[in-house]
């Protein structure tokens, strides 16, 4: 299908990809892995023809079409949705624009009628005539109502474009599929659609995506992006990441038996393989999983921040109490009639359809945020901790260093030490000289990272936190899931990350402007229920 062929890029003295020669074949999905700045979107940039490598190349089987998810949402203003979708199979829609303005000649000959006759042809062939109706019928799955179809695309919300786009991505069946970050600003319903979509598709997918759950959903492959090579795995993600953790113990254990090892490694298989069979969400693509191969199983060289929340004290049972709080932001109310007693030990998933909803309450409980009606407390024995959705108010002296910044949030003589803080730093690997970066440099990944540390420091027993994987790569998403399952204390957590929600959450509560949906469940679970759903549409209505 995809052939890639002494691939190389480089970046002045910096060596993106070195030598890289692989190919992607008919009905596979590829998940793209790699830490921040390995060249994940590059590479997709290359495949599609967006950007030149600086030597090698790449080679589409001839005949394919290949289809991308655009980035600019501005490109297509001024066209319809229902064009901007049609555009998407651009073979097709060039022949519909070429026909339509030779009916529209005001002086139309016989010698157009021919030639249009022609066209007719070719454009029959293609599905032409039934073209309107697909991208239709595509606009309507992913949730844009018939009324949206003749809006220009200047006239629609973001979110909404990215869903237009999607359907553009999708339409006609192109025989290879480029989508990069495809679930960003999409709804939970949405990505659902789109992972149910992308299992079963029979054509070729390359994706690079941090939602790991989509990448479950969907990926037959993961194709790793380390030191400059790219290797491909069978399996999904979170068997690329198990078998690899299990590699990596294997290989610290220099005594067992080479013998022992595979039997172990293919037990794992066996395991792995019996999970995903039984799994509701099981598809053709997951039905590759029998391809998995023992002598694919290598340790993986990534370096995972070590995350680890410990708390002061253990809280009593007075966490949270909440009464009657509601907010408006600007004339519109948000959220009302919020009514919460938070038990200890629950790990709250919060949501809402305005996420600006989500984070004012956030900032209401931090004490930072006294635009409000109704009232709270939390309990005396607790101490929270909170990372915020936006940070850049932390990092306003941008010419302080790790070191130095970590230090303002220090409580003790002890804690002010610099080889404390290298302790500290160092979890969320900054070591070595990276400790000593100033601020203005850090991407937003490392400021997230400095702001878990932070959060480590004050050994809190609640933790909030407003969408944490925001900037994260795959590993520090990873670490701090990990993390937060094991915490023994209270959590508050809204995230778009679909196995975040359904492994750390115990208890969901909806944010609505008429009240709130208060249900001890899983993530999964929540949005499976008729009665809850039923509940949601008069809550939003």
């Amino acid at each position: 299908m995809l052939t890639v062929s002494n691939l190389s890029v480089q970046f002045g003295k910096r060596v993106l990809f070195d030598e890289v020669n692989t190919k992607f074949t008919h009905g596979n999905c590829y998940g793209i892995i790699g830490a921040n700045g390995s060249g994940k979107s590059t590479f997709l940039k290359i495949i599609s023809g967006k950007m030149d490598p600086t030597s090698g190349n790449t080679f589409l089987e001839k005949g394919k079409r290949m289809s991308v998810l655009s980035q600019d949402h501005f490109a297509f203003d001024e066209f319809t949705v229902l064009d901007t979708v049609m555009i998407g199979n651009k073979p097709l829609y060039d022949l519909k624009t070429e026909m339509d303005a030779i009916y529209a000649k005001p002086d139309f000959s016989e010698e157009d009628g021919i030639k249009a006759g022609e066209l007719g042809v070719d454009f029959e062939e293609m599905g032409g005539w039934n073209a309107e109706s697909d991208a239709g019928s595509l606009l309507s799955s992913v949730g844009i109502l018939d009324e949206m179809h003749t809006t220009l695309m200047k006239d629609v919300g973001g979110k909404t474009k990215v869903r237009i786009l999607l359907a553009q991505a999708l339409f006609g069946n192109p025989d290879l599929l480029i989508m990069d970050e495809p679930t960003n600003d999409l709804d939970y319903e949405t990505i659902a659609w789109l992972e149910h979509f992308l299992a079963n598709y029979k054509e070729t997918v390359i994706v690079v995506s941090h939602d790991r759950h989509f990448l479950d959903a969907v990926c037959t492959h993961i194709s790793d992006i380390d030191f400059g090579k790219i290797n491909h795995f069978s399996g999904n993600y979170t068997f690329w990441y198990e078998s690899s953790q299990l590699a990596a113990r294997q290989k610290a254990q220099q005594n067992k038996k080479a013998e022992d090892k595979k039997k172990e490694l293919e037990e794992f298989i066996r395991r792995f393989s019996a999970n995903m069979a039984k799994s509701k969400q099981a598809t053709s693509r997951k039905k590759m999983i029998d391809k998995l191969n023992v002598e694919e199983i290598k340790p993986s060289s990534r370096r995972y921040p070590a995350i680890i929340f410990e708390r002061e004290r253990e809280a009593g049972d007075q966490i949270l109490n909440i009464e009657d709080l509601s907010k408006e932001i600007d004339g519109k109310v948000v959220f009302d009639k919020v009514h919460i007693n938070l038990a200890k030990g629950d790990k709250v998933i919060i949501l809402s359809k305005d996420s600006r909803a989500v984070t004012a309450f956030y900032e209401i409980l931090a004490g930072n945020d006294t635009n409000f009606n109704g009232k709270f407390n939390w309990g005396v024995t607790t101490n929270q901790s909170y990372l915020p959705l936006e940070n850049a108010i932390f990092f306003k002296d941008g010419e302080l260093n790790l070191v130095d910044w970590l230090r303002q949030y220090a409580k003790t003589e002890e804690e002010r030490e610099e080889v404390f803080l290298r302790g500290f730093l160092g979890k969320m690997i900054f070591s070595g000289e990276e400790a000593l970066k100033k601020c203005t440099v850090l991407s937003g990944g490392e400021k997230v990272r400095c702001m878990l540390s932070r959060m480590m420091m004050t050994r809190a027993n609640v933790l909030c936190l407003d969408e944490p994987t925001n900037h994260l790569d795959l590993e520090s998403i990873q670490a701090i899931n990990n993390s937060l399952k094991k915490f023994k204390g209270t959590v508050l957590l809204s995230t778009h990350d679909h196995e975040f929600a359904q492994t750390v959450g115990n208890r969901i509560i909806e944010l609505t402007p008429k009240g709130v949906i208060d249900s001890y469940m899983s993530f999964e679970d929540y949005y499976a229920d008729a009665k809850i759903k039923e509940l949601r549409e008069k809550m939003y209505s």
